[in-house]
């Protein structure tokens, strides 16, 4: 029997699952009421104090990444084609996503599955920084979703004013982020496979030979 002497990294030690597109796992870093901003330690794989949050927003929905996926130039590039605009790079970062349930999961650092139902084009700075939007695999609420056009339209209005307010200073607009796009199931699945691609690019010859 093989045992595993070490907990795996978040990011690159999970598999992202067996039905993905379709069904992936998500890392969850931060909840809802959280009163710091959680995000996972790139080097150690823990998760560590951001930042606290320093105003009254708060993430409406459970809110991680996508585990062996990475925001790169197949993302900039989509990203690009899909705005019309002049999109620099992808952030750099692991696909972001926001897993919606009606259960009170009152901790992050867990893992668990989620269904993608749609997601967020976000520009911020730049630079490609996509929110896939998810539902709890089985939840009784939110699990029968298949498109985020099901949604109600004041929860996808709240996920949305988070991202574009959670950075800004009280009276001021952030005008270097915009959303230009809420996107379905379909494009949620091509951002998903395509952020596979960049970290296959990125990280899958250094992880095969241990590097």
């Amino acid at each position: 029997m093989s045992v595993q002497l070490f907990k795996p990294h978040p990011w690159h030690g999970i598999p992202i699952g067996e039905s993905c597109p379709g069904v992936v796992t998500a890392y969850i870093e931060m909840v809802p009421g959280d009163t710091v901003k959680y995000e996972i330690d790139k080097l150690t794989g823990y998760r560590k104090v951001d930042r606290p949050q320093k105003f009254s927003n708060y993430v409406p929905a459970l809110y991680g990444f996508v585990p062996q996926t990475y925001c790169g130039e197949k993302i900039r590039e989509f990203a690009a084609l899909k705005s019309g605009l002049n999109v620099l790079k992808g952030d750099g970062d692991p696909l972001d996503i926001c897993v919606l349930t009606e259960r009170n999961i009152s901790s992050g650092d867990i893992i668990l599955e989620a269904i993608p139902i749609g997601g967020f084009r976000m520009i911020d700075k730049g630079e490609a920084d996509d929110k896939i939007i998810a539902v709890l695999k089985q939840d009784e609420v939110y699990g029968k979703l298949k498109d985020v056009s099901e949604c109600p339209a004041t929860l996808i209005d709240r996920l949305k004013h988070y991202f574009l307010t959670y950075k800004n200073m009280p009276g001021q607009e952030n005008k270097a982020v915009e959303i230009t796009h809420t996107y379905g199931v379909a494009e949620a699945h091509e951002v998903i496979l395509r952020s596979i691609e960049d970290y296959n690019s990125k990280f899958r010859s250094h992880l095969e030979i241990g590097v």
